[in-house]
């Protein structure tokens, strides 16, 4: 009896340890989820399926709907080189534009037990990371007079190939702020604030940055032994508002909304001088006393949106050319929004609704209630996490946000409160009221 029972308990364990191999085998062959991570600069949510209405935003519309667009999305800075750190890194940092060179710097001071960015985190676990164009603050990721000094890296671990095609703008800094035919920004005043030229796509940068991330996609898709990770950056919107003409043409007999609440608040706030935009060549016009050049500025930020619209589409054209669509999580993230005369401001860099509030659409495979949009308040600090979860990869203890993925399940789901900085202020976004507080004790509600 004793010789059986121990017969039948020895061929239950062979049983158990085959049935485990299996699953293990089988876990192992399920492939990771690519990332294809899309950055679109300045980009309030000035999108149809945002609900403006009168702007020709086909392809992100066609992510949306299949996908869940966060409504109430707001970044954590009102500008580029703050906020994108958020976004990489999961944590809140410094508020200028070099937050990311100064954390390089202090990597490279002390490098033990510093903390990872979300690219290089993805790396660590065995995806192929690759930038192309604007991802951090500088396009191509490099510092520099140019920014294109391979010897001052903006994110250091964090990309297996980071890459900025120039074309004639002749280097990432030109590039930038390019206009049409290789046009290179010296003193902002002699560059025109806004631009039309007829031709192709490629006429401005984005072109050449979509066309190099095809050539990645086309390239990932054949190497099966990795997932990948691949975020292309969009500069426009970006200031100068230069796009093809084909693209201003699709608003020259469309109604403009009018501006809402466009008068300069009183009391304290966080509104500024638009210096930014207003040290462009305007030809002597001011869009807050000029209702006219108003609306001719608009018509050329949405021209910009619908051109870097039609670079979306063919990320997601090429994306599912490849088959690659059916294993992989698109994101699409505006860094931040951009005033449109709203509070008598032009530009980003306030703690308002309007420099806070951006688009954020998370698509994947099997998503529940596509196209169906989640009201909460959520941040962009909460992007790391969120694909981490996604991807199945360890969760970093380290991050500050928290993981969207019971959004993607159910868009009814609460948000939680948003926090949001400048150099002189901080604010809080909750589901009714924002709270801002100012360094010298004034205070917002």
């Amino acid at each position: 009896m004793d010789e059986n029972k121990g017969r039948k308990n020895l061929k239950l364990l062979l049983l158990i340890i085959l049935l485990l191999g299996f699953a293990c085998r089988h876990q192992n062959e399920i492939p990771k989820k690519n990332i294809l991570f899309i950055c679109i600069d300045d980009l309030r949510p000035e999108l149809n399926s945002f609900g403006q209405t009168y702007i020709h935003s086909p392809n992100i519309d066609r992510l949306a709907s299949v996908g869940r667009p966060f409504l109430h999305h707001y970044v954590n800075a009102p500008s580029c080189g703050p906020s994108r750190y958020t976004m990489l890194t999961g944590r809140y940092g410094p508020p200028g534009n070099y937050a990311l060179f100064d954390r390089a710097k202090m990597l490279a001071e002390n490098s033990e037990n510093f903390l990872p960015s979300m690219p290089e985190w993805f790396r660590q676990h065995g995806y192929i990371t690759i930038s192309v164009g604007k991802i951090s603050h500088h396009p191509g990721g490099l510092g520099g007079p140019d920014w294109n000094d391979p010897n001052v890296i903006e994110m250091p671990n964090a990309w297996d190939r980071s890459l900025m095609p120039v074309a004639e703008w002749q280097h990432p800094r030109g590039a930038m702020h390019g206009l049409a035919n290789g046009e290179v920004r010296g003193k902002p005043e002699e560059m025109d604030v806004f631009q039309s030229a007829d031709g192709l796509d490629t006429l401005y940068p984005d072109g050449h940055i979509t066309n190099e991330a095809l050539n990645q996609l086309e390239q990932l898709s054949k190497q099966k032994d990795k997932p990948f990770f691949l975020a292309v950056g969009i500069i426009k919107p970006h200031l100068p508002f230069g796009a093809p003409k084909k693209y201003l043409d699709l608003y020259q007999e469309v109604e403009i909304p009018p501006i809402a609440h466009a008068e300069k608040p009183e009391g304290p706030s966080t509104w500024h001088q638009s210096s930014e935009f207003m040290n462009y060549n305007r030809w002597g016009r001011d869009p807050r006393t000029d209702e006219e050049f108003a609306l001719a500025v608009k018509r050329h930020y949405a021209a910009c949106v619908s051109y870097a619209d039609e670079q979306v589409g063919r990320l997601l054209d090429k994306l599912k050319e490849t088959g690659a669509d059916k294993n992989t999580v698109i994101v699409l993230w505006g860094d931040h929004g951009w005033h449109l005369g709203e509070h008598a401001i032009w530009g980003k860099h306030s703690l308002f609704e309007e420099a806070l509030l951006s688009p954020l659409i998370i698509s994947m495979p099997d998503i529940k209630h596509p196209g169906k949009g989640a009201d909460g308040v959520v941040e962009s600090v909460d992007i790391f996490p969120t694909l981490c979860d996604l991807a199945g990869l360890p969760m970093p203890e380290f991050v500050k946000g928290i993981s969207l993925s019971p959004w993607l399940a159910n868009p009814e789901m609460p948000g939680h409160s948003a926090f949001s900085y400048s150099a002189s202020a901080r604010t809080i976004r909750t589901a009714t009221y924002r709270f801002t507080i100012h360094d010298n004790g004034d205070i917002e509600l």
